[in-house]
């Protein structure tokens, strides 16, 4: 059973940074795509980036373009969401999670099996 956890939220200024690790256990991460996922409250849970399980394709939501990236480790089982320009609406619970290879490059909620429990991320003055 792959297990994840993420970590690195916090408090942050508008306009600073925060880099969100996700790190795996019980199974190899390099077999599965990434995602990361965000939900604020009262709302849905939404895709944020997604990474193929070699790290050569990625996908953004529109939101985030140009202002995270996403990258990966195998060799240390670890998935990276860098954010930088943050703003007040960033402000959510993050979470990564797997998928099948076959949804690779999805940012659909219902396509990802294995899910961490998630990162604070608060941005405000």
């Amino acid at each position: 059973q792959l297990q994840l956890a993420e970590s690195g939220g916090g408090l942050v200024q508008p306009g600073g940074s925060l880099r969100l690790s996700c790190a795996a256990s019980g199974l190899p991460l390099g077999y599965y795509p990434i995602g990361w996922f965000r939900q604020a409250p009262g709302k849905e849970r939404e895709g944020v980036s997604c990474i193929s399980s070699g790290g050569r394709s990625t996908n953004y939501a529109d939101s985030v373009k140009g202002r995270f990236t996403i990258s990966r480790d195998n060799a240390k089982n670890t998935v990276y969401l860098q954010m930088n320009s943050l703003k007040p609406e960033d402000t959510a619970v993050y979470y990564c999670a797997a998928a099948p290879p076959r949804y690779s490059g999805s940012l659909a909620v219902h396509l990802y099996d294995y899910w961490g429990q998630g990162t604070q991320v608060t941005v405000s003055a």
